[in-house]
């Protein structure tokens, strides 16, 4: 046999080499190690779950890919010590996500890991809750039965109660407890009863009951917008759907019934919403819907227990929930088979994450649109501009729906000049003599009144009028609000605390005054207005209570509460019938920051507030006060005009090359020292203006407008560029390279929605 042959014989015979599992490694920043796969160890696949020998102690980690060893290496690498999950935890389609991620926003892959897999279900420090149920096996006759109470009474009363049970079967706990236990071991031992351990699912609406709804009549708009969606679901399609729907147009019904024709095809589904106060709200309309469905409807959000989030977590990767309801987090829920997601109000700023890594939910909702051939839809009454630049640009389709479901006209909105007001000392200038009688009016007809101030605690701030002193906080460059219920000045960026000075401890004046007003103070005029209304206020302060924001909403749908002041986590996506007034006070407050997307947000807020009102049979009104009535953000809000505002606010912010007409990123360097802070930035501004192409702008560095937080000094710098994957990666290659030395640290935040 020639040569050749036979070694191409003795190459065949041989086996393939084994592959090494690459490993990232939890908390290691990045760090990946090959490991070796043992003999017998099976499963082992992208997006495991592993853990892995590190030098003295172990690890965990997820497995990034399959590779061949060096041949250096073959034989010498350390093996894996154990799968941790038989199937992969992460699958293909969001490991994808994770690296596309990592690499645009700049960011370790490990920690868009971490978003992928929660704590609870990383650490493995929670299983299954289990509980011990018992079972009726055998029912004794009348005699037994009598012998058995003489002897032992409480085993006989065991066994009628399970008698009576409706499936012969009930919880230990519901037969007296561990006191119970030692009874039912001996009837189990006599083989009337078995014993078994039953996994209790731990569930974050507990033992709320969900009344069972069906689908709706769809008026013309809806029937025509769920025709198109389910045409571009049944097609396979992926390009997104801006649903743009007035308030109260019915939205959330299309989405109900889009929902509907997935599960109905067997595919999972996944909802966003912004806040996690309107989670409660959507899972009870899903859960009410799909009530009867296969599988059930699982939330995902950082308000749950870990027992909670694990369950659930679970429920979604095993498929037994196969609808997942939560805020930006959930875009990472393991949702199996996927098929169609739902962004909810998605102009919400609540999307976009303001600590490392500061991903935009909603448009990582639209890439893994993509990725496993599923499709999106995006609704809001008022869209952002950079989906309607979208829209423009035939990236996303638009789907309209401009009347209200009920045929209900949008709520009359009246625009009040507070500098014009007369000061009332009874409500010192909060509340318009208007907007007090037309509170008043409603509360005698039985009618219901949202207010909303997006400023919590009692009073802004507190001010010497004698020589100008603020009482600001140690660790920040903010001044502190007063907060009457605890009578603490409160720092709102970083929680410190102190006691209310008596003087002045500059110039010692007994004249110290509290300036401004928050929900605190508001609540208090409205308590002397009006003392015989039912009042609840909803802020950051009321809603620490673990379900606490989902009674307050229970308590006002059902009318035990008249009056709901709050802050902006009112203003959107709740539907009260009840309602027909909504009051707006300093609606300015959002439009004095130094941020680009100011005007925006305040159109947005205004114009979500007011749909509020009028959603019942009756109409709604609005009133809106403000020093600036001229501002075309209100001006557009008054009118409901979201077409006007758009037109306007996209030519000017194309006039000021803003988004969506480029990316915009923020460097940041922060330390205690602020001369560390400032030679960092501008060391780093240097090396940029040499790395970065012409087509990318840099500005100087300059103190943050928030120039000091959590008692570190911060100096920035911003940057535009038509692409965010040229800041994303020249950006952080040169901040890799700097070498601050200790205290100094430098983020960067691609797309960034705060310039504070």
């Amino acid at each position: 046999m020639p040569r050749d042959f036979a070694m191409q014989e003795l190459f065949e015979e041989l086996p393939a080499p084994q592959p090494a599992a690459r490993v990232l490694v939890d908390g290691l920043n990045d760090m990946v190690l090959d490991y070796a796969i043992p003999a017998g160890m099976q499963g082992v696949t992208r997006g495991s779950r592993v853990e892995v020998p590190l030098r003295a102690r172990s690890a965990t980690g997820t497995v990034l890919a399959l590779v061949q060893p060096e041949p250096e290496w073959a034989g010498r690498l350390r093996p894996l010590r154990r799968l941790v999950n038989e199937e992969p935890v992460v699958s293909p389609a969001l490991m994808d996500l994770a690296e596309w991620a990592a690499r645009y926003y700049a960011v370790p892959v490990e920690q868009m890991i971490r978003c992928i897999v929660p704590e609870p279900v990383r650490q493995e420090r929670h299983e299954e809750k289990t509980r011990k149920v018992v079972v009726l096996q055998d029912w004794p006759d009348d005699d037994t039965l009598n012998k058995i109470n003489r002897r032992a009474p409480r085993q006989a009363a065991i066994l009628r109660y399970l008698h009576a049970s409706a499936d012969k079967r009930e919880p230990l706990v519901d037969l007296g407890g561990s006191p119970a236990l030692a009874p039912c071991r001996a009837l189990e031992k006599a083989g009337y009863v078995r014993i078994e351990e039953e996994a209790v699912h731990r569930d974050p609406a507990g033992a709320e009951v969900f009344a069972p709804t069906s689908a709706l009549q769809l008026n013309e708009e809806q029937a025509a917008a769920l025709q198109y969606i389910n045409s571009v679901f049944d097609s396979g399609g992926t390009q997104p759907i801006l649903l743009q729907g007035v308030t109260g147009s019915g939205k959330t019904e299309v989405y109900l019934q889009a929902a509907q024709r997935a599960m109905e095809q067997g595919k999972g589904v996944l909802i966003l919403v912004p806040e996690i106060s309107l989670t409660p709200q959507t899972m009870a309309r899903f859960k009410g819907r799909f009530a009867n469905a296969p599988g059930s409807v699982a939330i995902l959000h950082s308000a749950m227990s870990d027992g909670e989030r694990f369950d659930e977590w679970h429920a979604i990767h095993r498929g037994k929930a196969r609808i997942a309801i939560g805020p930006r987090s959930a875009v990472f829920a393991p949702v199996q088979n996927l098929g169609l997601i739902i962004v909810d109000e998605e102009h919400d700023s609540s999307y976009k994450q303001e600590n490392s890594p500061r991903y935009h939910g909603r448009d990582l909702a639209v890439l893994r649109a993509k990725l496993e051939g599923a499709s999106i839809v995006l609704g809001s009454a008022t869209p952002s501009l950079e989906s309607l630049y979208n829209v423009q640009q035939g990236k996303y389709t638009m789907l309209r729906m401009d009347k209200r479901a009920d045929g209900q006209r949008l709520p009359l909105t009246r625009v009040l000049d507070m500098r014009s007001e007369p000061k009332d000392k009874r409500n010192l200038g909060i509340l318009s003599e208007r907007l007090r009688m037309a509170i008043d009016e409603r509360l005698t007809k039985g009618e219901q009144v949202i207010l909303l101030l997006n400023r919590r605690g009692f009073a802004r701030a507190l001010q010497c009028p004698e020589c100008g002193y603020t009482a600001n906080c140690e660790h920040c460059a903010l001044p502190m609000t007063y907060h009457a219920t605890e009578n603490r000045l409160v720092c709102h960026i970083c929680g410190y605390r102190q006691m209310v000075p008596n003087r002045c401890p500059e110039c010692h004046t007994a004249n110290i005054t509290l300036e401004g007003y928050g929900t605190q103070k508001v609540e208090a005029v409205l308590r002397r207005c009006f003392p015989q209304a039912r009042m609840q206020r909803v802020d950051a302060d009321v809603t620490t209570r673990k379900n606490a924001l989902r009674d307050i909403l229970a308590d006002f749908r059902a009318h035990r509460t008249d009056i709901l002041l709050g802050t902006q986590m009112i203003s959107k996506g709740l539907d009260f019938p009840g309602v027909t007034l909504v009051g707006v006070l300093n609606a300015d407050l959002g439009l004095n920051i130094p941020d680009p997307r100011a005007a925006e947000r305040t159109f947005q807020l205004l114009t979500q507030v007011a749909g509020r009102a009028g959603r019942g049979d009756l109409d709604g009104e609005v009133i809106i006060q403000t020093y600036n009535p001229q501002a075309a953000a209100i001006q557009f809000a008054r009118r409901h005009d979201t077409d006007g505002f758009a037109e306007t606010e996209l030519e000017l912010r194309q006039h000021m090359n803003f988004p969506p007409y480029c990316h915009m990123a923020v460097i940041t360097a922060r330390s205690e020292q602020e001369e560390l802070a400032a030679l960092a930035m501008e060391t780093l501004h240097k090396h940029l203006l040499a790395a970065l192409p012409p087509q990318v702008q840099l500005s100087t560095p300059l103190p943050a407008p928030l120039a000091k937080a959590y008692g570190q000094f911060r100096y920035q710098c911003t940057l535009k560029a038509p692409g965010a994957r040229i800041l994303s990666d020249i950006c952080s290659r040169e901040i890799a390279a700097m070498n601050c030395g200790e205290g100094v640290v430098i983020s960067l935040d691609i797309d960034a929605y705060s310039f504070m």
